[in-house]
């Protein structure tokens, strides 16, 4: 009884095995995060011209609540051991597997328009459904309390 109260936590390891069958797969396709060729035109463009020293592009997800999640990217250096890879030539992006379950069929776009570049999440929430807001408050559009 001298442990009691004490956690360890297990070692991660890349090549956990899931639920079932399913063993952690740190590649990614296509079907599941399509980035359109503007999209990888303007990434590629972006990681050669940086003066930092970066391998990959990292896209996260934060927020959620009543706001709804909010997508982005960052430079990274640094991979994880549950992060996934969609490889492009010259750069390549990586994603959690807790952002890649909200991501799974979205598609990053690039659009510009007059006088605004930007990047364009769209599709998110394709499999696994919802809208990124709430409703349970009667203020689906934001401003829960």
């Amino acid at each position: 009884m001298d442990n009691v109260g004490i956690y360890t936590p297990p070692q991660a390891s890349p090549s956990v095995s899931g639920s079932g069958s399913e063993v952690f797969q740190p590649s990614l396709t296509v079907n599941e995060l399509e980035v359109t060729q503007p999209a990888q035109d303007k990434l590629h463009e972006i990681i050669t011209q940086t003066d930092e020293d970066v391998s990959a592009i990292r896209i996260y997800i934060s927020g959620g609540g009543c706001g709804g999640l909010s997508y982005g990217m960052t430079f990274t250096d640094e991979q994880g051991d549950f992060d996934t890879i969609l490889q492009f030539d010259g750069f390549k992006i990586l994603v959690d597997v807790v952002a890649l379950n909200y991501l799974k069929g979205a598609q990053i776009d690039y659009i510009q328009e007059v006088g605004r570049e930007r990047f364009v999440f769209n599709n998110v929430f394709a499999e696994t459904g919802g809208s990124g807001v709430c409703g349970g408050c009667g203020s689906a559009g934001g401003g829960c309390a």
